[in-house]
């Protein structure tokens, strides 16, 4: 397997496929409002939406990222859907494995599991029966399950967490459904070269995301494995000028976060469709092939069509021939 300089250069030349992170602007009452961003984030050429999942968060807020892919993927016929991530470890792995192959028969090869070990708020996790000191264990040994049941053939299980005999999932996704690890360290680089299709990060540099891609290749390799998926989610602000998109992610940041926009200033992009082109394209050169807009702006309609020109952008600068103008 290459790896270092020559796979990022080999990489940086292939197109990158773009998408959006939403959750409240789908999970609406109104279905053609909802057909309408979905069709609005096809026409603009974004590839997939990303969204979230949590059972009950900081005081009972959430949504179900199963659910949220469902009514992505019944509703339009050619967006991927990309859980980003999905509380596996709250979560029993046969049931998963359930939703999963019926996602896959209604929408096959266009879904995307993301797993993690979720937030930080404890009680999400006590109040959903699981002690948040196992959350890790429980994520590695439900994600080793849902692999060999992916297989369709029936399995027995003796673990720490589970117990299964005989299980069986039919029919198999067809193709399987990628699972791509969320996290950051050297616990994320372990469990994507064990478990992973991927990994997909947030909230970091452009150097430390390609330090991480570098260790998850050589780890996998180790393993005799391939991971292949790298993935950045990153907050920006869109406007139509660089003054407004900084305000808007400001006011977005600081609501969710309760963190003064500065402590995230280095990890997210607030301007034009140029300017967050710009801070995009060294993930780019990093790695990352698949990336996900966290967008800040005016309206979902002027978020989506702005991220429709950072995506056109992008591909026009990752196609461009060495040496030539941009």
């Amino acid at each position: 397997m290459t790896t270092g300089p020559t796979a990022r250069s080999a990489d940086r030349h292939n197109p990158v496929e773009i998408g959006v992170a939403l959750n409240d602007d789908l999970l609406i009452a109104d279905g053609a409002e909802r057909r309408s961003i979905l069709n609005h984030i096809s026409e603009v050429g974004l590839g997939h939406i990303t969204v979230g999942d949590h059972v009950s968060f900081h005081g009972g807020a959430g949504f179900d990222g199963m659910v949220a892919a469902t009514s992505i993927l019944a509703g339009h016929d050619t967006l991927q859907a990309i859980i980003g991530v999905y509380q596996l470890a709250l979560r029993h792995p046969m049931i998963a494995a359930r939703q999963l192959a019926t996602l896959s028969q209604i929408a096959p090869g266009r879904l995307v599991l993301g797993a993690g070990v979720g937030g930080e708020d404890r009680s999400e996790v006590v109040n959903a029966g699981v002690d948040p000191a196992t959350r890790g264990r429980r994520l590695d040994e439900a994600l080793s399950v849902l692999r060999r049941l992916a297989t369709g053939e029936p399995i027995d299980h003796d673990g720490e967490f589970f117990t299964l005999r005989t299980a069986r999932i039919l029919p198999p996704p067809t193709p399987r459904v990628p699972i791509v690890i969320g996290g950051s360290g050297d616990v994320a680089v372990r469990r994507t070269a064990d478990h992973g299709d991927g990994w997909m990060g947030i909230f970091c540099s452009a150097r430390r995301f390609g330090e991480t891609v570098e260790k998850i290749r050589a780890a996998a390799a180790e393993r005799s494995r391939e991971v292949s998926w790298f993935g950045l989610s990153m907050w920006v602000g869109l406007g139509r000028d660089d003054t407004a998109a900084r305000r808007l992610l400001g006011e977005r940041m600081q609501s969710l976060y309760s963190l003064p926009p500065e402590k995230f200033r280095h990890v997210t992009a607030a301007g034009t469709p140029e300017t967050v082109a710009a801070a995009l394209e060294p993930y780019l050169t990093a790695g990352a092939r698949h990336l996900t807009l966290v967008v800040a702006s005016e309206s979902v309609h002027e978020g989506i069509e702005m991220a429709g020109e950072v995506r056109s952008l992008l591909n026009a600068r990752t196609t461009c021939p060495e040496g030539s103008a941009r």
